[in-house]
């Protein structure tokens, strides 16, 4: 059999084409695992402006009447008694001594929208007008643990599915190589995991937590990423068991 001589140049234009469609083929396969996956990113029923969310939530922060929300009667009515019942799980003997207290803090009407802004925040107030605060929620419950819960699962008793698994339930994720919903040194108390937890959907779609309330943020990780107690080929071989054992029972129940 005579060999063929290529040249460098005749070479690389032959064979062009056959590394194109070997690109070509991996994004292919990429694409079809992709579509695959229940976190794909999805088409939303309306056009959306913004592209990710972050979602500040500072447990322990300062109250709402010192900071955003001014209170004008409750400066008139400083000192005096309440002009509603205390809660129920105050003493009656607590009730004869509460009074009203005012904001230490000045407030002032901020940029063109005339936002109210207390003095604390004199540098966050020069960008009144990009801001939007909403002063109406409530809640039924007196305790912390009920209003967090339900700011984050919009239920204080229930098990409800948390905002952000809703998120990446309905939006899915771009990012193939971290989670699409991340809970940054969460706190163990008031709720604790369901305010970050998927609930009822499936659990691919709960919240990946990084430390907890009593970890520095520069020290929080993910937690059970390492497994110090078995080698790696031990861990494949239970990964492998996991996977068999799930694709059992999928056969045996189908699919909802």
């Amino acid at each position: 059999m005579e060999a063929l001589n290529f040249s460098r140049r005749q070479m690389l234009k032959s064979s062009a084409c056959g590394f194109g469609y070997m690109a070509l083929a991996g994004l292919s396969a990429e694409a079809a695992l992709k579509s695959q996956s229940p976190l794909m990113s999805k088409t939303p029923h309306f056009e959306p402006r913004a592209k990710r969310v972050i979602f500040l939530f500072m447990h322990g922060g300062p109250s709402h009447v010192d900071t955003f929300d001014y209170k004008p009667r409750l400066n008139k009515e400083d000192g005096q008694r309440l002009p509603f019942k205390a809660a129920k799980n105050i003493e009656k003997s607590s009730q004869e001594n509460l009074r009203l207290m005012k904001s230490p803090w000045k407030f002032k009407q901020r940029g063109e929208s005339g936002l109210w802004i207390s003095e604390l925040f004199e540098n966050v107030a020069e960008h009144a007008d990009d801001l939007c605060v909403i002063n109406s929620m409530h809640t039924n419950g007196q305790s912390h643990g009920q209003a967090v819960m339900k700011l984050h699962t919009g239920s204080d008793s229930l098990v409800r599915p948390s905002v952000g698994s809703w998120m990446v339930y309905g939006l899915g994720t771009e990012n193939n190589n971290l989670p699409g919903f991340i809970s940054i040194c969460p706190s163990r108390g008031h709720g604790g995991v369901r305010n970050y937890g998927s609930a009822f959907l499936p659990a691919v779609y709960q919240g990946t937590a990084i430390g907890d309330a009593d970890t520095a943020a520069k020290e929080a990780q993910i937690r059970f990423l390492d497994n110090n107690s078995a080698s790696v080929s031990q861990q494949r071989k239970q990964l492998g068991l996991l996977q068999n054992m799930n694709e059992r029972h999928l056969a045996q129940v189908k699919l909802d």
